[in-house]
């Protein structure tokens, strides 16, 4: 999937500049889709050529002009079809983490310690970034009652599955911590609970 569809999906809160628009990508589809500003410009560059956003510009005092796009019909066309399309692969888990752990017997287990520790930092920061999320969305409303009511969904759905991700990443991490301090120190493996096997 290109960046297109992410970008065109971003823009269905409403009009934004290209600023905004990497503020809000983010917020809130970087845990599943990220883009660096410099792309996310481009990106929205092809896509007023080709017709999909509408781009005007705000002149502003004391700063540079912006410009602000917004999805054209055809664009809503397009992020349509393409949302009804089954996905052409499933989704392929590709971390360097991983490799790493695979390949640690015969190497340092402190280092491998501090790689894991580091990725349990990586996934609490983003873990309080997304609740924070959660909480600003929800706005006192319980999940029942935003889902129910808000205008759309498909931002907080794509949210859970973020917090889930770092939720099980984090679980993940402490198993991996527990299983090198028991083979540090030689003692009996606990049993993992049961959400745990």
């Amino acid at each position: 999937m290109s960046l297109k569809y992410a970008v065109l999906a971003a823009l269905l809160e409403g009009e934004a500049s290209g600023y905004e628009l990497s503020k809000a990508f983010d917020a809130s589809l970087a845990n599943f889709w990220p883009a660096t500003p410099q792309q996310l410009y481009r990106e929205l560059e092809r896509l007023a050529q080709d017709g999909l956003v509408r781009a005007r510009t705000v002149e502003q005092e004391r700063r540079p002009n912006k410009r602000m796009f917004t999805l054209t019909e055809a664009g809503r066309a397009e992020l349509g079809a393409f949302a009804a399309q089954p996905p052409k692969r499933p989704t392929a888990l590709r971390d360097e983490l991983l490799i790493k752990i695979q390949a640690m017997d015969g190497g340092d287990p402190e280092v491998t310690r501090a790689l894991v520790e580091e990725r349990m930092g990586w996934a609490r920061g983003k873990l309080d970034r997304y609740r924070r999320l959660r909480d600003r969305l929800l706005d006192g409303r319980t999940e029942e009652e935003y889902l129910r009511t808000a205008e759309r969904a498909g931002p907080y759905l794509t949210l859970m599955a973020g917090i889930g991700f770092e939720e099980e990443n984090l679980r993940w991490c402490r198993r991996v911590l527990a299983i090198l301090e028991q083979r540090r120190t030689g003692a009996r493996p606990e049993a993992a609970p049961a959400g745990d096997r």
